[in-house]
């Protein structure tokens, strides 16, 4: 188990939390990271582009004229994809672009996630944080008492008035513990975590491990 120290909000240590070294003190793994993100990037592809082939095309039921005597090439339709209207040959259809790789791929890159941040000295848990409400007195709180430019803030979902108030702020995002992805983490340089967000990511993230064994 790896010691941490508990801050309040104006940096001074209040006390100490123990987590799991498989969670905060895995050695990162670029790997896994490589291999989640593509899942999050791809997946926002909707893959939904498409064109009218010529069994989509409306008409060109009927031969549209006789096959000899006008001098002009043969036809069969108009809906042929040469003729100006007509469908197009080989163009995009609607694909899925769907990657998921297994359950405990995801949950690993997010411990890895985890552990660079603690590695490199960007995790910060705080014993609880205000519930005002007020963007004002949330980006105050950061920047002036953490001392903080940005950062990635993960409190209880209950804690409803402090998920109110960060997501106003442009530079810090918040999240409750279950919401806590491999990107989220990636996206700011620092990571605040309140002690009970601290103990809820480790026991699920732990939970999850022991299904699997």
């Amino acid at each position: 188990m790896a010691k941490f120290d508990v801050i309040d909000l104006k940096k001074k240590k209040v006390s100490e939390i123990e987590l799991s070294d498989e969670i905060f003190g895995a050695e990162p793994n670029a790997n896994l990271f490589y291999e989640v993100a593509k899942m999050q990037q791809i997946n926002r592809r909707a893959g939904t582009v498409a064109v009218k082939n010529s069994s989509l095309v409306s008409g060109g039921g009927k031969k549209p004229y006789k096959q000899k005597g006008t001098g002009r090439a043969r036809q069969g339709s108009i809906r042929a994809s040469h003729w100006v209207g007509g469908g197009k040959a080989m163009g995009p259809k609607p694909r899925d672009y769907t990657y998921r790789p297994p359950r405990a791929v995801r949950r690993a890159a997010v411990a890895s996630a985890l552990s660079l941040r603690a590695k490199e000295k960007s995790l910060f848990i705080v014993d609880a944080f205000p519930s005002e409400g007020k963007a004002k007195v949330a980006f105050e709180t950061l920047t002036k008492g953490l001392a903080l430019t940005s950062a990635l803030v993960v409190d209880e979902k209950k804690n409803e008035k402090l998920h109110r108030a960060v997501r106003n702020l442009r530079n810090f995002d918040v999240l409750p513990p279950e919401g806590v992805n491999l990107e989220s983490v990636l996206r700011r340089k620092v990571l605040v975590l309140t002690s009970a967000a601290a103990k809820a990511l480790e026991t699920a993230l732990l939970k999850k491990r022991a299904e699997k064994a």
